[in-house]
């Protein structure tokens, strides 16, 4: 186990931080925008965000580099800043955690579906390496490949983040199916964590997608899957839309009732992803103490 991961598992489960995207979006981040690059023209606020997580009590914050990749960020004109959008990503999050916290830096999907001959493998691997490469030499502590559907991509993510020798957790997105026990490319939690193992992860779990309830089964088959540490991101809720607002329904107490059962499920990180904040991660703080 990477060193980095062993001392954080001497105190298990592991608090992680909160949402992003939606945590922005309270802040004024407008649909459409892209929000890596406000770590170039609003840092201040990205630093809030990540400074919430950690008086929280999360012993590890994301960054907010869930899309820079030069595939990600074309779209809205970023692509040749990635790299200086990541570094500054991690200098952010390094700034609020102010030694409290670790930083892992996070690695989203492109985007752009291998499928579709929107792009090539080729092109997916080396966008990977570029974002990898910069968080890496930002500072990061570790890498977090998360929200991935399509295993060929997450496989690309990890082996890209590895290369740099940091600790990597590889994530997927379970939202399909009767279930909701697959990602939308098909794969199962069996199937995801024996991909993401073979690719070089040191963790292996699942973010997004569905509420928190729906997370124990998920976490169980993983756990059973694979020798790995396990780590889980559940939304608040699937989001409603009210009166033209993305509403998620699950109070902190709610969503925090579900970390005991996470921790038996076999979970070894625990935090939130979309509609989540820093409620939340203090009410399931609370919730896993002494276990």
């Amino acid at each position: 186990m990477h060193p980095v991961l062993e001392k954080l598992l001497h105190e298990a489960p592991v608090i992680l931080d909160g949402a992003w995207g939606t945590q922005l979006q309270t802040r004024g981040l407008e649909p459409g925008l892209s929000p890596d690059s406000w770590n170039l023209t609003h840092p201040e606020i990205v630093e809030e965000v990540a400074r919430a997580y950690v008086e929280a009590g999360s012993r590890v914050i994301l960054t907010n580099t869930f899309g820079a990749t030069c595939l990600g960020e074309e779209r809205y004109g970023f692509a040749d800043r990635v790299a200086e959008i990541n570094r500054a990503g991690v200098a952010i999050s390094k700034r609020a955690a102010q030694g409290k916290s670790l930083v892992f830096a996070s690695m989203g999907p492109t985007g752009k579906l291998l499928l579709s001959g929107e792009t090539t493998e080729a092109e997916m691997a080396a966008a990977f390496q570029e974002q990898a490469t910069a968080l890496a030499e930002g500072g990061a502590d570790g890498i977090v490949i998360e929200t991935m559907s399509d295993p060929v991509e997450a496989r690309l993510a990890v082996q890209a983040a590895k290369a740099t020798r940091l600790p990597v957790v590889g994530c997927m997105v379970f939202d399909s199916g009767k279930n909701q026990d697959r990602t939308m490319m098909g794969t199962t939690p069996e199937q995801a964590a024996e991909i993401l193992a073979a690719a070089g992860a040191d963790v292996v779990g699942a973010n997004c997608g569905q509420g928190i309830a729906g997370f124990v089964p998920l976490c169980m088959r993983l756990k059973a899957a694979c020798g790995l540490p396990i780590w889980i991101k559940a939304n608040a809720g699937k989001p409603e839309i009210v009166d033209g607002r993305i509403v998620y329904r699950t109070t902190p107490e709610e969503f925090a009732s579900y970390g005991p059962l996470l921790v038996q499920a076999g979970a070894s990180f625990l935090g939130g992803c979309c509609g989540t904040g820093p409620e939340f991660i203090r009410a399931l703080k609370t919730a896993v103490r002494g276990r």
